[in-house]
């Protein structure tokens, strides 16, 4: 399959996505973090939590802190920690 460029329309999208990226990770936890106070199954969670672990290293959150948040996988501790991240961007 030869290689296709890219027009000018789609670099633009991905340059934006990219650019955007941290604002799109926080929305991401944000979302996972209501998903967390929703979880009733244990499986369930685990995924979730997953799925913070995920966006937290893309966001390059320092590792202490996600290890504090992992370990404990307190909602209430990632909600706050998401409001300082929230703060710091804008």
């Amino acid at each position: 399959m030869a290689k296709k460029s890219l027009s000018t329309y789609e670099r633009g999208v991905i340059s934006r996505y990219y650019k955007n990226l941290d604002e799109i990770m926080l929305s991401k936890i944000s979302g996972l973090v209501t998903e967390l106070y929703l979880a009733k199954n244990t499986e369930k969670e685990r995924q979730l939590w997953s799925r913070v672990h995920k966006a937290m290293k893309r966001l390059k959150i320092k590792p202490a802190i996600i290890d504090h948040i992992m370990e404990s996988k307190d909602v209430e501790i990632l909600a706050k920690n998401l409001q300082d991240w929230f703060s710091e961007k804008r």
